[in-house]
This record gives structure tokens, C-alpha cells and sequence, in this order.
């Protein structure tokens, strides 16, 4: 049986035999959404001893939060203590009231709120429909997993029950969902009341806000925990003063350099700009297939390795090595807005990064005129052969048996199968 299946036929079988009863358990809960506190939406009630709870007139909406109110640190609702907050006529009889001092708990507003962001300048109702069906549903929800149970199943039913109620079209406020991993400290989950807090004021001062953010990207995938490390944090300082002397080191080379002219590269430059055009590529979509930031900033580790190594020197190289480094700037840039910016003007630019197009990568620039083969004998790896991309497997196989470090395998033994998976290896069976 299907699993679903399976389910309802034990439960019923339990059910028929006296041994229990089929119930369905739902994770919504009811929730008080009061809270004693000044922070959060009054609640927009008033007590009369005549005529009982009596909502607020809506020309009286909304109920702002007063700023002459003083806190103590006594506990209970700071509102309750204020009279010109507290003491109001009742809107029915006219006689003495008392307005509700609690306020909503932050779990009401943040259920609703990107409902608002459609149409914030709305003043007289609370949403604009058309709006809201143009923009909704949101695209990508990022949050903490302890976000999973309460505040999406809460929003999922506040959407529901807006629109059933006509105020909306759509039926679930999200689209994707990526839950990201904690901060881990000291083998815990990094939290004020833990004590284990990095303060990253102390961080920014020694190393600047850029490394804070490269090092809190890189250390891990976004879904996962991140073990703070201050070693780390040192890694991630040192890479950008490596990119930093790059851009400098070779200013001289690029200043006055022109575009690629791709038809007169030699051999070098063509490899280098394969390498850059890759990197655009695996960046581009570590970041807006898989939000894999750490993947796409080690992509651009490996890039700076390679054009730090380059020997390109000369006036002719010149393009490539400037389009190198801008590449470099531009892939850099969401991670470490600052320094980004800076070198990008260092690099003759005038416009800002952020009225800058994302690079695309030149499709024909990435395609590999070698290919690197394994080479197996029974499964164990035995040796590597470079052969021209397109190479058809014919000549593949026979130049992997005629390699002189597979050879010594194949001796006194009978062949009695190659397999070749292609650009990727040759497995060769002997018996």
C-alpha cells in the first residue's frame, strides 16, 4: 500500500477493533496575542461599565503609542501607569472609560506585514486589493528555522482568512522557502542570553564591515550552521588585502586598456579569460539558483589564485587582464559593498557599482579546448590523459591504452572491455 493509504487503513482497522480512534492533530494553536509592553499596535478596545467592550470608532483609528511615557522596570504594561493614555470617554454612552493598555505581540503584524508593503501609502482600508494581487505571492522567504512553526504557519493563515474574507486574491503568501542555519559559538547557538555574543562593532573597528560580512558568508551555506571561528575572520582580511594589492599591482598594465579583441589572443590570454568567464558563470548561478554564497566567494578565491599566477605582462594583454579584475570587483561586489566600490573607481570607473550591470559570462569563452581524462583498470584510477575537446571516443580509448602509466597494468592480462563515459574517463576491464 501507498503510505497515505496505509494510514487510514490501520487507523480504521484500530478503530473498528476498539483500540482507538481516528483523529487529526493540527499544529495550529490558539495564541494569546496580548502582551504587557509598550512596543507593539494598541489594541483598539475600550472598556465601559455601562456599555462593556466597545471597539474604537474607525475615524478614531488608528491608536498611536504615546512618547511621554516613562518606564520603570517594575513590569506590567507601562500604558496601563499612563492616565492621558488610559482615561477616555466611552465612544457609545460618553461616560468614563479605560482603553486596553496591552498592545498586540510583534507575531500579528509580522503575519500580515508584506501584505502592506504592496501599498503602503494606503490610509483609508487596509489593503489595496489591486495592488496586492499584482504583487503577491512573495517570491523567496528567507528565515531562521525557528521561524518554521510559528511565524509561517501563522502568516499562511492570516493569508487563508484575508482571503476568504475578500481582502485578497492569493492563496499562499510564499513561494520558496530557505530556512538559514545558526550562529554556533563554543559548541551553542550564539544569543545574548547565552553571553557568547560576537560583537561585531569590536569586529568592524579591527577589520572593517566587509570582512565581517565575507567571513559570516563564506564559513558556510546559508542552510547550514556556521561555526564561528576567528581564525576565520583573519582568512577573510587577508584575501581582501590580496585583492586589494592585485587591483593596484596591475593598475599600470590596465589604465589605458581597450576591449578583448577575441580573435588575436595567444594561448594564455585565451586560458585566463576561459577561467574568468567560468567564474562569472558558477557565481552567477551559485547565487541565484542555489543562494550557495559561500561556493560563489571560494569561485572568485580560485579566480584571484589564477590571475595572481598569470604572467601576463605585456600591453597586448592588457584587455584581458582588465577584464579580469573588473569580473573579479563586480562578482565581489553583494558580498563586500566597500571595498568593491573603491577599487572599481581605482580602476578608472566613474559610475557607481550599483548602476553597474551584473557581468555575463561569453558563452564561447567558456568552452574547454582540452578535456582531462581519468584512465581506470578495473575500477582503481591508473592514470590521466589531455586530449582536444570533441575528441571522438575511438581515439579516447586507444590513446588511454597506449598510455605508458597504464601499460604497466595491462601487461600479461587479457582486455576485455573498455568503457568510456565521455569527457570524463575511461575505464578499462581486465581479465
Amino acid at each position: 500500500m501507498r503510505s497515505d493509504d496505509a494510514k487510514e487503513t490501520i487507523a480504521d482497522h484500530l478503530q473498528a477493533e476498539g483500540l482507538g480512534t481516528k483523529t487529526v492533530n493540527f499544529r495550529l494553536r490558539d495564541w494569546g496575542i496580548s502582551r504587557q509592553r509598550y512596543w507593539g499596535n494598541p489594541i483598539p478596545v475600550i472598556y465601559c461599565d455601562v456599555c462593556g467592550v466597545v471597539p474604537v470608532p474607525e475615524q478614531d483609528l488608528p491608536v498611536t503609542l504615546p512618547v511621554d511615557v516613562e518606564f520603570t522596570g517594575e513590569g506590567g504594561s507601562p500604558l496601563a501607569r499612563l492616565e492621558s493614555f488610559v482615561n477616555v470617554p466611552c465612544p457609545v454612552c460618553g461616560i468614563a472609560a479605560r482603553r486596553e493598555s496591552d498592545t498586540m505581540d510583534t507575531f500579528v503584524q509580522s503575519s500580515w506585514y508584506f501584505l502592506r508593503y504592496c501599498c503602503p501609502d494606503l490610509l483609508d482600508s487596509p489593503l489595496d486589493r489591486a495592488k496586492v494581487d499584482y504583487w503577491m505571492s512573495v517570491d523567496q522567504y528567507i528565515g531562521g528555522i525557528e521561524h518554521a512553526v510559528m511565524h509561517l504557519l501563522y502568516a499562511r493563515f492570516f493569508t487563508k482568512v484575508l482571503r476568504d474574507l475578500g481582502y485578497i486574491s492569493c492563496d499562499e503568501p510564499f513561494i520558496n522557502l530557505l530556512t538559514q542555519g545558526m550562529v554556533i559559538k563554543d559548541g551553542a547557538k550564539m544569543s545574548k542570553s547565552k553571553g557568547n555574543v560576537v560583537d561585531p562593532d569590536a569586529l568592524i573597528r579591527k577589520y572593517g564591515a566587509d570582512t565581517a560580512r565575507l567571513f559570516s558568508l563564506f564559513a558556510a551555506p546559508p542552510e547550514k550552521d556556521l561555526d564561528w571561528s576567528d581564525q576565520g575572520v583573519d582568512g577573510s582580511f587577508r584575501f581582501l588585502n590580496r585583492v586589494w594589492k592585485l587591483v593596484h599591482d596591475r593598475l599600470g598594465l590596465v589604465r589605458s586598456a581597450g576591449r578583448v579583441d577575441c580573435q588575436s589572443l595567444t594561448t594564455d590570454e585565451r586560458n585566463l579569460r576561459r577561467t574568468v568567464h567560468k567564474t562569472i558563470r558558477k557565481v552567477t548561478e551559485d547565487i541565484e539558483e542555489r543562494f550557495h554564497f559561500n561556493t560563489a566567494i571560494a569561485a572568485v578565491m580560485e579566480l584571484l589564485n589564477t590571475v595572481q599566477a598569470s604572467e601576463l605582462s605585456t600591453p597586448q594583454s592588457g584587455p584581458v587582464m582588465k577584464e579580469a579584475l573588473e569580473s573579479m570587483v563586480l562578482l565581489l561586489a553583494p558580498f563586500v559593498p566597500h571595498i568593491s566600490e573603491e577599487l572599481w573607481q581605482t580602476l578608472g570607473h566613474t559610475d557607481c557599482l550599483s548602476e553597474t550591470a551584473w557581468p555575463e559570462y561569453d558563452r564561447t569563452a567558456v568552452v574547454d579546448e582540452e578535456i582531462l581524462v581519468v584512465v581506470q583498470v578495473n575500477g582503481k584510477l591508473r592514470s590521466k590523459i589531455t586530449v582536444p575537446a570533441g575528441t571522438d571516443e575511438d581515439t579516447v580509448k586507444s590513446a588511454a591504452l597506449a598510455d605508458e602509466k597504464v601499460k604497466v597494468f595491462l601487461e600479461g592480462v587479457q582486455v576485455r572491455k573498455v568503457v568510456y563515459v565521455p569527457g570524463k574517463l575511461v575505464n578499462i576491464v581486465v581479465g
